[in-house]
This record gives C-alpha cells, sequence and structure tokens, in this order.
C-alpha cells in the first residue's frame, strides 16, 4: 500500500475503504484509525503507548479486576518498570462503581482503562460516566471494547473516551487483525518502530487481506447491531430452556445492562469442562468458567472477583450468540444438553478437573 504504481495505489485504497468502514461502525474520523493484529496488540499499544508517553506527568494507572488478560498482563508488565497500577473491584454482577474510580484516581493518574463489555458475563460499565469523570482530572481514558463492538451501537464522540480497542474475529472478521481509536491529541509511544505506515503508531506493511477482511465485517456488523433485541430474545429462550433442565441454574452477570449475546449461567455440580467436552461431541460449542492447564484448575479471575467461589466458577458456562444464530440453533442445544444430562445419570458423574 505505501508503493506509487497501480497496484500498490490499489492496495492503499482499500486499506483506506476498510478505515472507512470500522470508523463508521463506532463514530469515528478514519483518520483517527490505527491497524493492528488484533486486540491484543491494540490494548498493547493504548497502555504502554500512553503510559510512556505521559511517564513525565505520572506513573499511575487504574483498571479493573475483571480486565481480559491483554489489559490485566500489559498492567503487570508496567508495574515491573516502575509504574503503580489500582485494580478496581467489582460488584457481585461484575460491574465497576463510578465513585471508587474517583477516589482511586491521584496527581499521578495518567490513564484508566476499563473495559466496556465483560467477555465472561457481558457486563455493560458506566464508560460515558467514567470518561467524563477521568477527563476531568486530565488523564486519558481507554476502553477494551473488543466484546462491544459489533454487539450494541458505540459512538466515540457520544462516549468520550480517548482510546477504544477492537478486533475483527469478534463481529465475524479475519482473525489477526484488529484496531485502535486515537483520540487527536492523543500521542502515544509506538510499540513497532520502523516506517511510518498506520501514520506511524505501527510500523511494518499492512495486512491488506486481513484489513479488507475487517472492513467488510465492520460493514455488515452495522446491520447486525440493528437485530440486537432478536439476539437477546433467543438468549433468554436459551437460558429459560436450560433453567427447565437444570433448575438450579444461577445467571451470572446482571439481568440487564448485559451484551444482547452473552449468557453465563453457574450449574450447581456439573463441571463447566465437561459440559464443554460433552456437547463438543454433539456439536455445541461453548465454553466454561474454567480450564485444565497441567491438572492445576484455573477458575475465571473474573468470576471470582464478582465473588463467586471456586466451586462455582467451575460450575459455570458461557453460551455466546450471533445475528446468526436461529430458533433452530436454541433448539438443537438445549436437546443435546438434556441428551448429556441423561448420559451423565445413566452412565458416571462428572469429575472434578484434577
Amino acid at each position: 500500500p505505501s508503493s506509487l504504481y497501480l497496484q500498490g495505489r490499489e492496495a492503499k485504497e482499500a486499506v483506506q475503504e476498510a478505515r472507512r468502514r470500522v470508523a463508521k461502525l463506532i463514530g469515528a474520523m478514519p483518520k483517527r484509525m490505527v491497524f493492528t493484529a488484533g486486540g491484543s496488540e491494540a490494548n498493547n499499544l493504548a497502555l504502554k503507548g500512553a503510559a510512556f508517553a505521559r511517564e513525565s506527568d505520572g506513573r499511575h494507572i487504574v483498571t479493573t479486576t475483571v480486565e481480559h488478560p491483554a489489559v490485566l498482563n500489559t498492567c503487570r508488565f508496567l508495574e515491573s518498570r516502575g509504574f503503580t497500577v489500582t485494580y478496581l473491584p467489582v460488584d457481585g454482577e461484575g460491574r465497576v462503581s463510578a465513585a471508587d474510580l474517583k477516589t482511586a484516581l491521584s496527581v499521578e493518574t495518567t490513564l484508566v482503562s476499563v473495559m466496556m463489555a465483560n467477555n465472561e458475563v457481558g457486563t455493560l460499565q458506566p464508560i460515558r460516566e467514567m470518561a467524563e469523570v477521568v477527563r476531568g482530572h486530565g488523564a486519558w481514558f481507554h476502553t477494551d471494547a473488543v466484546q462491544a463492538v459489533g454487539k450494541i451501537p458505540l459512538d466515540v464522540e457520544r462516549l468520550g473516551v480517548d482510546l477504544l480497542t477492537l478486533s475483527g474475529h469478534k463481529f465475524h472478521g479475519p482473525k489477526g487483525v484488529g484496531a485502535l481509536f486515537v483520540r487527536k491529541g492523543v500521542d502515544l509511544e509506538p510499540l513497532i518502530h520502523g516506517g511510518g505506515q498506520e501514520t506511524g503508531l505501527r510500523a511494518g506493511t499492512e495486512n491488506v487481506p486481513a484489513i479488507v477482511g475487517l472492513g467488510v465485517a465492520a460493514e455488515l456488523a452495522v446491520e447486525a447491531v440493528e437485530v440486537r433485541e432478536g439476539i437477546s430474545i433467543l438468549r433468554d429462550q436459551l437460558e429459560a430452556g436450560i433453567r427447565s433442565l437444570v433448575p438450579s441454574a444461577r445467571l451470572n452477570g446482571p439481568r440487564a445492562g448485559r451484551l444482547p449475546n452473552t449468557l453465563n449461567l453457574t450449574l450447581p455440580d456439573l463441571r463447566g469442562e465437561s459440559l464443554v467436552f460433552a456437547l463438543d461431541q454433539k456439536g455445541i460449542a461453548l465454553s466454561s468458567g474454567s480450564a485444565c492447564k497441567s491438572g492445576d484448575p484455573d477458575p475465571s479471575h473474573a468470576l471470582l472477583a464478582m465473588g463467586l467461589s471456586r466451586e462455582d466458577a467451575h460450575c459455570a458456562i458461557r453460551l455466546s450468540l450471533s445475528s446468526q444464530t436461529t430458533e433452530e440453533d436454541i433448539q438443537s442445544t438445549l436437546t443435546a444438553l438434556q441428551e448429556v444430562l441423561v448420559e451423565m445419570e445413566s452412565t458416571v458423574r462428572f469429575l472434578p478437573c484434577k
């Protein structure tokens, strides 16, 4: 895309058209979008880029206990480099208090990072309110919106955020491509130095096919956002069906104020990872609130931060829907779960991960 000959100009125009489409999805100006290799890189660029760029102003960062590892581990890296990080707690529904944020701010605070929607339970945070508090303090506000983009309407101007992260594969785009919105006047230190691509913030020849795919996905996502009410109806039908099969099921996260496509339930006495394996055999893909790694159970940090016990976290499952989900998909999932429960009772109880 940096070449002057015909193919280069065509590639550049394809990248710029994708930039316009992605920007439109979040209400931004195209020139404020920086393409990256995904959400993790975009989060790293936002946090490290802001921290190092404003190091002379202060070395204090505020985030939450339920952030994605791409944010939490970046914050831990910055702590190892002498920065101080405050991790805000959440309530039982996974929500952060704007009052707690205000209390945490100090004269040293230069950056606040709060995810827009939790990737485990779908809780939506009061981003606009928080961004206003942070803006009044003189710090920059970043939100990891990877889970929210393409699911709910977003407008960076209305939200007032300085930095916003998105990732293509979360709204049916290619894997390995994402973007970072950078508000005018927010000057970041780049992670990758080299040529002047992406306004100097991300050196290296652009991944044209992936970026074009991201642009197409962004254009389609505008339509998907418009049918979010239908997605939430299917999600609630799925929950009701699961409760009819497992009456003791408990919802994790808020009943209202969450993503339309996310359902997280604790099914007492049913190990989440065991259900994942059993349902996978029947063509149903879902995730659990824990993972077995080298024999060491690792419950979801977000569920634990919300006050769930380790046992309840292990018995949690997350089911995600999309604009392409149908009523037939819901029914087939419930049928598969019923079969698994019958098989469980007639053979052997699920065992803990060990």
